[in-house]
């Protein structure tokens, strides 16, 4: 009986479905715009994972059954993003008829002045997600308040983006609740509370950084962009529709609460999601159609899936809160799943391993090392689609590089969310990239450029790296006592540090 005989990919034929995948995504923006992530992108993984699965019959010797259940593994372990997507729909839809997101919006227009708007969401963002420990929740909740009260004051959807999304990393970044914060110290062989202290040399300054030019984007464009009527008028039109009170704010206090008890994230969403039910039964009465407990009951569950319609006669307004609901998730969905589909081929061919494999051939000393790990870490975010791999696949790589050039596994860590938590969000087929779209509702690359902290990040760990600063030597293994002697009681380390 003949078998296949597996065979590895050159460097050139792994490159082939990356080329084509990236020249057909090109090609999708160029023509369709804002649109492609609503279809034909997807399309494209799809046909550059089939070309990719050819090239790994034909040449490599790869049976189709193997690839197929890869695939399908890749898909499985995006499950929980697809579910977190869709209940954040729900959440949005909901909390916009409860009023909870027009209360949000009204109280920032009346208390944050344009000048400092910008600097202040991206503070906001970052205590948020630092306690709830997620950059989707803070972005889905926080964020899409932000997003209408920088509208109202005048700012581009683009810009007031990118300052929540530079909010909400730095904050998962930093914090222990966070599931990047724990798998990346996990996967580089370092402790939690070590890699957060050492991940402050790096997130600090990039920080401060990002909140510098956010401040000087604002002062450059609030006074142009300010218009007090359309304040007003943004005020008068969500007090004529909804019933603001400061009391629904204790929806989304009461999600940061159970996040902040390290209750998971999809329980404390649909929590909040019924908390959004229930404010707006109470609140918001005159939002429902008559027909009695059947009519509201068949409203909340038509606008949890469809999302919330507004029709006050005010474009502007209509458009800022006709959103959220299970059904306008369903591109950002059909993206993840064919991006994992890619990734799962990718990665069952031997392509995506090889691919690193030539990243890693070119380190040349410890200098060096950081920026090819950096740069393993896009390489998973871009081709793998998704930040959970773009972590631990190179964490698993590059783990004996960093102990044979003798530095502690707390410089891997770090770089390994430098680069591959923070810029998932960046890449439009990435499931953090898709999520951050369809929650704030503004495309990936458009976004992208006002993402200071995402940018800035993985350049201020290649620049300390260069110039050798903060890269923590490890420390040598201390020889077991002898038979009979006891260990020296004062040569003890911190296992913290």
């Amino acid at each position: 009986m003949r078998t296949d005989r597996k065979k590895d990919p050159s460097l050139a034929l792994s490159l082939l479905p990356c080329l084509a995948l990236m020249g057909g995504l090109s090609v999708n923006v160029a023509l369709f715009g804002d649109g492609a992530s609503a279809g034909p992108n997807q399309i494209t993984l799809l046909l550059s994972a089939v070309f990719a699965a050819v090239l790994a019959k034909v040449f490599l010797g790869r049976s189709y059954r193997d690839l197929e259940l890869r695939a399908i593994q890749s898909i499985v372990l995006a499950m929980e993003a697809v579910l977190i997507l869709l209940i954040v729909g729900c959440v949005i839809g909901l909390w916009i008829l409860s009023g909870v997101v027009p209360t949000m919006i009204a109280l920032g227009v009346r208390l944050i002045h344009p000048a400092v708007f910008l600097p202040a969401a991206c503070l906001v963002c970052g205590v948020v997600s630092l306690a709830v420990g997620s950059s989707w929740s803070t972005m889905g909740t926080v964020g899409v308040a932000l997003i209408g009260v920088g509208r109202a004051l005048g700012f581009p959807d683009p810009l007031v983006a990118g300052a929540v999304i530079s909010g909400a990393y730095f904050g998962d970044k930093l914090s222990p609740l966070s599931d990047t914060t724990n798998l990346a110290p996990a996967a580089a062989g370092s402790t939690l509370f070590e890699h957060i202290r050492h991940m402050l040399y790096t997130t600090l300054p990039a920080g401060a950084l990002a909140l510098a030019g956010f401040a000087v984007v604002g002062l450059g464009r609030g006074g142009d962009g300010f218009d007090p009527a359309l304040v007003a008028r943004t005020v008068d039109g969500l007090s004529g529709v909804f019933f603001l009170h400061w009391g629904l704010l204790a929806v989304p206090l009461l999600v940061i609460l159970l996040a902040a008890r390290r209750v998971p994230a999809i329980p404390a969403l649909v929590v909040g999601a019924l908390l959004g039910a229930g404010a707006a039964l109470v609140f918001q009465p005159g939002l429902f159609p008559e027909g009695g407990a059947g009519g509201r009951y068949m409203h909340l569950l038509t606008v949890a899936y469809e999302g919330f319609t507004l029709n006050s006669g005010d474009a502007a307004l209509d458009q800022l809160l006709s959103r959220g609901g299970m059904t306008r998730m369903y591109a950002t969905v059909s993206l993840i799943l064919m991006a994992m589909l890619f990734g799962g081929v990718m990665e069952a061919a031997g392509m995506l391993p090889r691919l690193a494999r030539a990243v890693l051939a070119g380190v040349r000393g410890a200098r060096t090392l950081i920026p090819a790990t950096q740069a393993t870490c896009v390489l998973f975010n871009l081709f793998a689609a998704d930040q959970y791999l773009a972590i631990v696949v190179p964490g698993r790589m590059f783990r004996a590089a960093y102990a044979e050039m003798g530095l502690a596994p707390k410089n891997l860590s770090r770089a390994l969310e430098d680069s591959g938590t923070m810029t998932s969000v960046l890449v439009p087929w990435n499931t953090c990239g898709a999520f951050a779209a369809a929650a704030l509702s503004v495309p990936t690359l458009s976004y992208l450029p006002w993402c200071f902290l995402n940018l800035l990040s993985p350049a201020v760990g290649i620049a300390m790296a260069a110039l050798g600063l903060a890269l923590a030597k490890a420390e040598p293994e201390k020889e077991a006592p002898a038979e009979g002697e006891s260990a020296d009681p004062s040569d003890k380390s911190d296992p913290s540090d």
